[in-house]
């Protein structure tokens, strides 16, 4: 479902460049939930931008649910993006303007597809029937990670990545969101990638890779 192929990515400091990982290879399989570890600015969030196609490597091949990325235009990328894979983002990325509904609604809208019945759906999956018109100032911080979740797989997306879900949030609602994630996923057999600092949640995963060194080793 993901393949990356030597995969490399460095940034410039002025004109001191940095190599953030160097010939990295990662393969997971359908339905599978891998957990990425490492320190900080190891390049996590960067591994998983390159899954997303929000980035480019510099060198090397970046595959998803078969499709390689980099043959791929914005536009079509930009649609591939929406209807393949979910992203649950640590600072959440909901849109103010908009109620927890019209955000978890904004993805079907996006691929044409309004459908209000399937975003109130998951609103109650992730229990929220009673805040679908509330604005994000107004949710806590477990409520909006919940409408982030919904909006994440509002479209059934082969893949769902997500970076440091719970970091925000306290260990006990930290837990129960990341029960609810791995129920939805499971349910859905989609293929799951999560960047986190939080050994339990590890764990819970099929597989543990840890970047370090700019190179990526499964541990577990």
């Amino acid at each position: 479902m993901i393949e990356l192929k030597g995969i490399s990515k460095s940034f410039f400091v002025g004109k001191e460049r940095i190599d953030i990982f160097k010939n990295v290879d990662l393969t997971v399989r359908k339905g599978e939930k891998v957990a990425i570890i490492g320190p900080s600015g190891s390049g996590k969030t960067t591994l998983l931008s390159l899954v997303a196609g929000l980035d480019t490597p510099d060198s090397g091949e970046v595959s998803v649910a078969g499709t390689v990325l980099s043959q791929l235009d914005e536009q079509v990328l930009a649609r591939f993006r929406n209807e393949t894979i979910g992203i649950v983002f640590q600072s959440f990325e909901l849109i103010t303007p908009f109620t927890a509904l019209e955000n978890v609604l904004t993805p079907l809208d996006i691929a044409g597809r309004k459908d209000d019945a399937r975003a109130r759906e998951w609103l109650h999956s992730v229990g929220l029937d009673h805040r679908q018109h509330a604005m994000p100032s107004t949710l806590s911080g477990g409520e909006k990670q919940r409408v982030a979740i919904a909006r994440a797989l509002a479209m059934n997306p082969a893949v769902v990545l997500t970076d440091e879900p719970t970091g925000s949030l306290d260990r006990v609602t930290g837990g129960r969101i990341m029960d609810l994630l791995i129920a939805e996923v499971t349910k859905s057999q989609a293929t799951l990638v999560i960047i986190t600092h939080d050994p339990s949640i590890a764990e819970k995963m099929d597989r543990v890779f840890e970047l370090r060194d700019q190179s990526l080793y499964e541990i577990s």
